[in-house]
């Protein structure tokens, strides 16, 4: 029962951690904070698999820790989509300023000599 209690404790402040994204500087931190309650969480079920652990709808505490677990799925997801949006920026930016500076470097001239065929 502890186990599930520390397993409960630890979703919860990764539902609550996942609630807001920073923007910036931050951001690596907080990844590492999240991998850091992941990586607990994870510890905590293969605890608990090992004891023999079964869900069992009926127990209203396995029940919340479906709904935080589903919540902790959306909110993953969210966050994943953010940084591939900023990566994606990032590497949009790069781009156009590569054009900026170079603006002739994509195009493809094919120097040749015109032979005319008239003696």
């Amino acid at each position: 029962m502890q186990l599930i209690n520390q397993l409960l404790q630890v979703s919860a402040n990764l539902f609550k951690l996942l609630g807001d994204i920073p923007k910036g500087e931050d951001r690596d931190e907080y990844i590492d904070n999240i991998n850091n309650m992941l990586d607990k969480r994870g510890k905590i079920v293969e605890d608990l698999v090992q004891e023999g652990f079964h869900f069992d709808e009926q127990n209203r505490v396995h029940r919340t820790l479906l709904e935080l677990d589903n919540g902790i799925k959306e909110r993953l997801a969210a966050v994943m989509s953010a940084v591939k949006q900023d990566m994606a920026n990032l590497q949009k930016t790069k781009k156009s300023e590569q054009q900026y500076f170079n603006p002739y470097s994509n195009v493809r001239v094919m120097d040749g000599m015109y032979y005319d065929k008239k003696n």
